[in-house]
């Protein structure tokens, strides 16, 4: 195994971490019975240099898209690099670098990142980030948090890109999402407010994917409610418990793929545009000098 896995392990989960690759997540798995169950994607060992083909990894200063690469705030305008397929900014500029590891055990794991480490970083304010994965009975608890080392103020945002395991016939998972609104959206970002919830974008109650390909940002949500994946056939049940700071669920659901993709999202894609033209529920914050924003995911397994 490639020396940059970290594994975490307990008598519930065990879990590999890659920290020289934007401290994303290589496996998630679950026991059963004396068995590891895979229930993240799991990664290929060729492509643990490769965040995309990950389980899991962080957006952040940003989640998904700026469209254009322009970043609009306080009166000025920043230009970002974009990627070649759709011209955005996109997942933030964190999941390529090597985070540092600050501590580690067999079940927890913490790693930091400063921006002024890299001379080609992606956005123009300094900050730092802390990331946290740790394994606490059948939980496991994802801690993300954003500091500002800047002396101007700037927007910001994070969230979490992870992939779960899809499997057709009766162990096809059943979702709930406890998400009332959506976004109409265009390139796959939005122009505006969200909507009241589209009948096949609503997922409060429990119903399998279905068929046809979803990519799309939910919000409205209840917070106080998981989002819950079902496994019938296992007895397998995810729950995914997300701070109140993530506004927003990015469902990604790829026509014929083994995947599918629950993203807990602080801002809604091009949400710094929103911010900027004052439409409400973006999700994005901003961060004063020496301020941090922090939030936590916990993924809890139980069996029926």
């Amino acid at each position: 195994m490639t020396p940059n896995l970290q594994i975490l392990e307990n008598d519930h989960w065990r879990c590999g971490i890659l920290p020289g690759t934007g401290a994303s997540i290589a496996f998630g798995q679950v026991k059963r019975h004396s068995a590891w169950l895979d229930v993240l994607r799991p990664t290929p060992e060729a492509d643990y240099d490769n965040s995309s083909n990950c389980s899991s990894f962080i957006m952040l200063p940003w989640c998904n898209r700026i469209r254009g690469g322009l970043l609009q705030f306080g009166g000025d305008t920043f230009t970002l690099q974009t990627t070649k397929d759709d011209g955005t900014a996109r997942h933030g500029d964190v999941r390529r670098r090597q985070w540092n590891i600050e501590s580690l055990s067999d079940s927890a794991i913490v790693m930091t990142l400063h921006s002024r480490d890299y001379a080609d970083m992606n956005w123009p304010f300094t900050f730092s980030a802390r990331a946290e994965y740790r394994l606490e009975g059948a939980d496991f608890i994802w801690e993300l948090a954003l500091r500002s080392e800047d002396e101007r103020p700037f927007p910001a945002g994070f969230g979490h890109h992870p992939y779960f395991v899809r499997p057709e016939g009766e162990n096809a998972p059943q979702l709930t999402i406890p998400c009332s609104r959506y976004y109409q959206l265009t390139d796959f970002m939005p122009a505006g407010e969200s909507l009241p919830i589209r009948a096949d974008l609503d997922f409060r109650q429990p119903r399998l994917l279905g068929q046809s390909e979803i990519n799309d940002v939910l919000t409205g949500r209840q917070p106080d409610e998981p989002s819950r994946i079902v496994y019938p056939q296992s007895g397998l049940t995810l729950e995914m418990h997300s701070d109140p700071l993530f506004v927003h669920i990015l469902l990604f659901a790829p026509e014929g793929k083994p995947f599918f993709a629950v993203e807990p999202m602080t801002n809604v894609s091009d949400g710094f545009n929103l911010y900027a033209q004052g439409i409400p529920g973006s999700g994005v914050f901003v961060l004063h000098p020496g301020e941090s924003q922090s939030a936590t995911v916990r993924l809890n397994a139980s069996y029926s």
